[in-house]
């Protein structure tokens, strides 16, 4: 009996995605390992960095493609729905209401920073928006959550992602002294590390190394600073959507776009997963099983986007975006501190 139309649409697919999607799957299974002896590294940082070794020094064939543009594209989707099982609304609602002013005043200075360094430093666009939204939010995952909305080239992001988690690193063993010295209540230091240092892991390793009662406020913090990727997700699908819009206008052909096309869906889904979560509809046994899923999907698919970065291209970007990250870096740092001081909560 002959196939149908649609097995035959899917297999010949399967069988082209599925080398490098193998490749990004073992890849990333070595830097999840790795990232639990080096924690404050983290397997998404070990997996660029292992994906960007391999690529540069034994680059895979053409073979290896489709399933790397793949797993850097749909997996890196699916992470971040993955997440949304794990950070229940309710729980956040109470910290999130207190810690809200800081942190949109750090988000607006990241992005204004972003931009104006980046216009001083002459760093093109999408850049600028990667390295500002992975600063202002949470780092690899805002990253990985707008680059399918914005579509930058992989070794812009990898470039960002790489950036970032640099100066999470420096922040981790920086801060906590810095708190320190500065003799910073418990609140205070987990506030500053909440809506300073991007990613996660860090704002964790950071706030628990200062003391338990910081470590349990940051983190508070810092998911509800992730959250806010949803509605800066929203307003560059819609910048996206307008600029699409005037350039089919322009081309004479407005008929042939569709805001459904640049509409970043897996938001959505983002939502139901977070909703399905505060329900409590997500039994308590599975949950780690859910944040280790979405841990090792994100791992997996900032591997592929470093199988596909390109070094020299990296190279020829220079220091200005590494100097973008650190200006924004110490924008929102200090901006941050500011705030508290204002407001009498450091």
């Amino acid at each position: 009996m002959n196939a149908s139309p649609i097995a035959a649409l899917i297999r010949p697919t399967l069988r082209m995605r599925t080398p490098g999607l193998l490749l990004a799957l073992t890849i990333g299974l070595v830097a999840m390992a790795l990232g639990r002896c080096m924690p404050l590294i983290g397997g998404p940082v070990i997996g660029i960095v292992l994906g960007i070794i391999v690529r540069n020094l034994l680059p895979p064939g053409e073979r290896y493609q489709p399933g790397i543009a793949f797993t850097g594209k749909y997996v890196l989707q699916w992470s971040i729905i993955a997440l949304g099982f794990g950070l229940s609304l309710s729980q956040v609602a109470k910290t999130g209401l207190e810690s809200l002013s800081v942190t949109l005043v750090t988000m607006t200075v990241a992005f204004l920073a972003a931009w104006l360094l980046g216009r001083w430093l002459g760093v093109h666009d999408k850049l600028k928006i990667l390295i500002g939204v992975g600063t202002a939010i949470c780092g690899g995952s805002a990253i990985a959550a707008v680059t399918p909305i914005i579509r930058p080239d992989d070794h812009d992001t990898a470039f960002a992602i790489s950036t970032i988690f640099l100066f999470n690193l420096v922040a981790v063993l920086l801060f906590p002294l810095l708190g320190h010295l500065m003799h910073m209540s418990d609140m205070g230091f987990g506030l500053w590390a909440g809506t300073a240092i991007n990613d996660t892991s860090s704002v964790v390793a950071a706030g628990y190394s200062y003391s338990h009662m910081a470590g349990d406020y940051a983190t508070i913090v810092k998911l509800t600073r992730a959250t806010l990727i949803i509605p800066v997700c929203l307003v560059l699908a819609f910048a996206v959507a307008a600029r699409e819009k005037r350039r089919h206008k322009q081309a004479g052909s407005v008929g042939h776009f569709s805001l459904a096309s640049i509409f970043p869906w897996f938001i959505l889904w983002f939502l139901v997963a977070s909703a399905v979560r505060t329900a409590g509809l997500v039994p308590l046994a599975i949950q780690p099983a859910i944040h280790l899923l979405a841990e090792f999907l994100i791992i997996v698919a900032l591997t592929a986007i470093g199988l596909s970065a390109n070094l020299r291209r990296m190279a020829a970007s220079g220091a200005r975006p590494i100097l973008l990250g650190l200006g924004v870096w110490i924008a929102v740092s200090v901006s941050s501190l500011l705030v508290q001081w204002m407001i009498g909560q450091l």
